[in-house]
């Protein structure tokens, strides 16, 4: 579609689709027919400039970004994350640990709770607390996790729920 061949790197991908987009913008056409049918042609280019630049990307970045970190980093990387409420991301850095102690299910318990997944939190909290039974700041979590759960249950905290999940798309 974008007329290059396998061995086209990000710039050339680039120029490529801008070239093309000039010549079938929708905002170049007055009849009706032939604005819709550049606006096909731009979504089908849309998605072969997507797929070519997913195809050109290092594979060196995409191993980078998907490799195991140390547990104290992803703790860390994941606890700035929460601070900054995006517990998606945050769940993704803690996910990327090498090792899994009672530290570890205890944020994992924490960014459940934010992702409002009380029955999940709650049993990585009590594995946290199954790890290390004398922390009581994982059994304070634990608690916390099954409060939330039993609220989340009735019918307001169904509606709060509900809201929530309204609210973030």
């Amino acid at each position: 579609m974008l007329g290059l061949d396998a061995a086209a790197n990000a710039d050339d991908v680039r120029t490529a689709y801008r070239k093309l987009v000039k010549t079938c913008h929708p905002d170049k056409f007055l009849d009706a027919d032939e604005r819709k049918a550049a606006q096909e042609k731009m979504i089908a280019l849309n998605l072969a400039y997507e797929e070519a630049l997913k195809l050109t990307v290092p594979r060196k970045a995409a191993a980078s970004y998907n490799k195991e970190l140390s547990q104290e980093d992803a703790l860390t990387l994941a606890a700035k994350m929460l601070r900054q409420d995006s517990p998606e991301a945050a769940l993704r850095y803690l996910m990327r640990a090498s090792a899994r102690d009672g530290a570890w299910y205890a944020m994992q318990g924490r960014i459940l709770m934010a992702l409002d997944q009380h029955e999940t939190a709650h049993q990585s909290f009590r594995e946290a607390v199954r790890r290390e039974p004398d922390n009581i700041e994982y059994r304070r979590g634990a608690l916390e996790a099954a409060v939330a759960l039993k609220k989340s249950r009735t019918l307001v905290g169904r509606i709060k729920t509900l809201f929530k999940r309204m609210k973030r798309k």
